[in-house]
């Protein structure tokens, strides 16, 4: 969903969006760090409690790739 009225430009590589499901936010808090770690800062949303419940992320890698991250797991 690249929506060229949101300022969002396609180009190769952030035309797919790689969603992983963990099962602890503290699962998402590592792979956010990990995957972006030398990535786009600009294309990074760290994580946090969104107000469908979920706690949410999503990073651009060093290479350019789009990933999300979403847990179910409720907040301690």
């Amino acid at each position: 969903d690249m929506l060229e009225s949101l300022g969002h430009r396609l180009e190769p590589g952030n035309n797919v969006t790689i969603n992983l499901e963990p099962d602890t936010r503290a699962e998402v808090d590592d792979l956010y760090a990990r995957l972006s770690e030398g990535g786009d800062p600009s294309q990074c949303q760290p994580p946090m409690a969104m107000f469908w419940g979920g706690y949410y992320a999503t990073a651009m890698d060093r290479f350019g790739l789009r990933w999300m991250f979403n847990c179910a797991e409720a907040p301690d």
